[in-house]
C-alpha cells in the first residue's frame, strides 16, 4: 500500500511561491498599486516591494500610470509586460489542428489552423504540429508593427491539448476514442523533438479550464467547472484557483459517464454522455431524422444545425435542447459532488448554438441541484471562445512558469 506524507518546505520554495502570488495578482487585476497589492496578497510591504523590484528587473512587470487621486499622493500602477514572454498552444482535434501564440496577458497574437485528414497517422500529425509551431514562432520573432505583431520572440515553450485519456507519467495519448489507430503514442516527446522547444501536454478540457483561468483574470478566480464541448465532451475542474487533475491526470472524463443503456459511443460502450451531447452525436441524430448534413466535416454540419436553430428551426432547436438536457443532468451530479457555484461552457460547439445550450443547462441545474437555494449555480459562456483548446494549451506553459502552485510549497 502506498503511503503519502506531507512534506515540509524551505525558504527558496516560499520565495518562489510568493513571487508567483504577486505576479498573478498584478496580472489578474489588470494593474494594481503597491499598497493594494500588499493588501491583496497579505505580504508585508517590504517583502512585496522586494518581489516587485525583482519582477521589474526581469522585465515581467512595469510601472504604468497612476491610480485616481484620493486626496493624497497618487499611487503608481503596476502592470504585467504582455510581450515579456509568449507561448505557443496547439490543440489536436480529430478534424483540425489549431495553434495560437499567446502573450502574458492571455491575448492571442497569432493564430494558425490546419486540417487533419481522416485516419492520419501519428507521424503525419506530429509533422503538422511541428510545422504549426514553426509558423507561430516565426510570427513571434517578427518586428513590432501596427497590426500587433509580437516583438522579441521570447517563446517559453509549447503547450499541447489533446483528446483524453492521457498517460501523464509517460507523456502519451492513450487510445483516444476519437483518434482510432492511436493505441499509445508518446506525442509530447515526439513534438518536442521535432519542434525543438519544451512541450507540456494535457487533455483538452483541463487545458481549456486553465486558459479560462489565465485569460479571465479576477472574473475567473476561485472555483468553477469548465465544460468543453467539441468532438467530445470533457470537464476541467478548478478548485480554489488550483486545477485538479486527479491521480493519473484524467479528472473530468465525463464524456464517458454512463447515462443508461442506449446509443453506442465511439469508445465502444453504450449509453455514454458523449454519445448524446457531442457534435458528432448531434449530427448523427440530425441525419438519422432526415436532416441535411451540409458538409463533409462534422464541425461544419453541426454549425449548420446550430445556425438553423438560432434562426428559429423548431426541429434543430429541439435537438440542441435535448442534448443540452442530457448534459445538464450530468452536470447536476458534478456540481453537487464538488459543491461549486459556477459552470463555464466552452468549445466550438458553443459558437452558434451557445445561448440555447446555456439556457437549457441552467434550467437543469436549477431544477436538480438541491443546494441551489443556498448556493445558486451560475452558468457562463467561456471568455476564451471557440479556440479554447489552443488558448488553454498555450496557457499550460504560462501557468506552469508563473502561476502560484501549491505543489511548489508541498515539494511536488
Amino acid at each position: 500500500m502506498r503511503q503519502e506524507f506531507w512534506q515540509g518546505t524551505n525558504l527558496p520554495r516560499v520565495g518562489g511561491f510568493n513571487r508567483a502570488v504577486v505576479l498573478d495578482a498584478i496580472r489578474a487585476n489588470g494593474g494594481v498599486s503597491r499598497v493594494e497589492l500588499a493588501r491583496r496578497t497579505g505580504l508585508t510591504a517590504q517583502t512585496m516591494s522586494n518581489i516587485v523590484r525583482a519582477l521589474m528587473a526581469d522585465g515581467l512587470v512595469t510601472e504604468d500610470g497612476h491610480a485616481p487621486s484620493t486626496g493624497g499622493k497618487r499611487r503608481v500602477m503596476l502592470r504585467v509586460v504582455p510581450d515579456a514572454y509568449q507561448s505557443v498552444g496547439l490543440h489536436l482535434d480529430p478534424e483540425r489542428i489549431t495553434g495560437v501564440l499567446l502573450d502574458l496577458d492571455g491575448r492571442v497574437r497569432a493564430r494558425s489552423t490546419r486540417r487533419v485528414a481522416a485516419g492520419a497517422s501519428p507521424d503525419a500529425v506530429v509533422g503538422a504540429l511541428a510545422r504549426t509551431v514553426g509558423h507561430l514562432v516565426r510570427r513571434s520573432t517578427a518586428a513590432s508593427t501596427e497590426d500587433g505583431e509580437v516583438e522579441g520572440g521570447r517563446v517559453l515553450g509549447v503547450g499541447l491539448a489533446v483528446p483524453g485519456p492521457v498517460d501523464d507519467a509517460h507523456r502519451r495519448v492513450f487510445s483516444p476514442p476519437n483518434l482510432p489507430g492511436w493505441p499509445e503514442v508518446p506525442l509530447a516527446d515526439l513534438v518536442e523533438e521535432r519542434a525543438g522547444l519544451p512541450v507540456v501536454m494535457d487533455n483538452d478540457a483541463t487545458a481549456a479550464a486553465i486558459g479560462e483561468r489565465w485569460s479571465g483574470g479576477a472574473e475567473r478566480s476561485g472555483s468553477f467547472v469548465y465544460v468543453y464541448l467539441g468532438s467530445g465532451v470533457g470537464l476541467g475542474v478548478v478548485l480554489g484557483d488550483q486545477v485538479y487533475r486527479g491521480l493519473s491526470g484524467n479528472a473530468g472524463e465525463v464524456g464517458h459517464l454512463p447515462t443508461g443503456t442506449g446509443k453506442e459511443c465511439a469508445c465502444g460502450k453504450r449509453g455514454c454522455l458523449e454519445a448524446y451531447c457531442s457534435m458528432r452525436a448531434v449530427v448523427a441524430e440530425w441525419t438519422a431524422a432526415g436532416g441535411a448534413a451540409g458538409g463533409a466535416a462534422i464541425s461544419d454540419a453541426y454549425q449548420r444545425i446550430c445556425r438553423d436553430a438560432a434562426r428559429g428551426d423548431v426541429a434543430a432547436a429541439r435537438l440542441l435542447r435535448q442534448a443540452a438536457s442530457r448534459l445538464g443532468q450530468a452536470l447536476a451530479t458534478v456540481v453537487s459532488v464538488l459543491d461549486v457555484d459556477r459552470v463555464v461552457l466552452g468549445g466550438p460547439a458553443l459558437r452558434h448554438g451557445g445561448e440555447i445550450i446555456r439556457e437549457r443547462v441552467r434550467r437543469q441545474l436549477l431544477g436538480q441541484v438541491r443546494a441551489a437555494r443556498a448556493r445558486p449555480v451560475e452558468v457562463h459562456s467561456a471568455l476564451i471562445g471557440e479556440d479554447a483548446g489552443a488558448v488553454g494549451a498555450a496557457s499550460l506553459v504560462l501557468d506552469h512558469a508563473y502561476s502560484p502552485r501549491l505543489a511548489t510549497l508541498l515539494g511536488g
